[in-house]
């Protein structure tokens, strides 16, 4: 479980195929992460397969790659880090499972002197889950719904967000990870199960 608060941007090591999986290493001064735990890499929660000084090594599967912008990356792109939430943790953000539930397609950035959004296009069968003042994650990011028109939504950018992640860096046409409001889900999920 995480909030969706980055608490890093890094740039990526390396990017080796391996056998079954793509191995993913990253720098990190964290020096108390065990083999095993969970660490949200743009949103998506992988394991720890492999620590060295000032290294971590995920190794992600087909399904996740097929699934997320993970099969993007390459050594020197900047990614989102989040470790899981402890209990007694401040929730800063909103419960973000780090379970992503497709990609949404970067349409345009517009800024001026007032804000920053981003319009995307979620994939239809995600649409259903966005609701105007309701939470997204998008790369781990956790943030509100702005806008919601049909399968487009638009999310404001505070100064933080833009100055501590790459969001405001995605050129039009980026797929962002996003996992839906996991709220949302159940209710939409619990209500089509009722009109069955």
């Amino acid at each position: 479980m995480f909030t969706g608060i980055v608490e890093k941007t890094v740039r990526v090591i390396g990017v080796a195929d391996g056998p079954r999986f793509v191995r993913i290493t990253l720098p990190t001064s964290w020096d108390d992460v065990r083999d095993g735990e969970s660490v949200a890499v743009n949103g998506v929660c992988l394991t720890v397969a492999a620590r060295s000084p000032g290294e971590l090594g995920f190794d992600v599967v087909q399904e996740t790659l097929n699934k997320t912008n993970l099969k993007l990356i390459q050594a020197g792109d900047e990614v989102h880090l989040e470790r899981s939430l402890r209990v007694g943790d401040r929730i800063d953000g909103h419960f973000v499972q780090g379970h992503v539930d497709g990609t949404a397609l970067l349409l345009e950035q517009v800024s001026d002197a007032k804000e920053w959004r981003l319009r995307c296009q979620a994939p239809p069968a995600l649409a259903k889950y966005l609701v105007p003042k309701g939470s997204v994650c998008l790369d781990g990011v956790s943030l509100t719904l702005a806008a919601v028109r049909g399968d487009e939504f638009e999310v404001a950018l505070i100064p933080t967000t833009v100055n501590l992640t790459a969001l405001a860096r995605r050129a039009p046409g980026w797929p962002f990870n996003v996992e839906a409001d996991v709220i949302s889900k159940t209710v939409v999920s619990w209500l089509e199960r009722q009109r069955a």
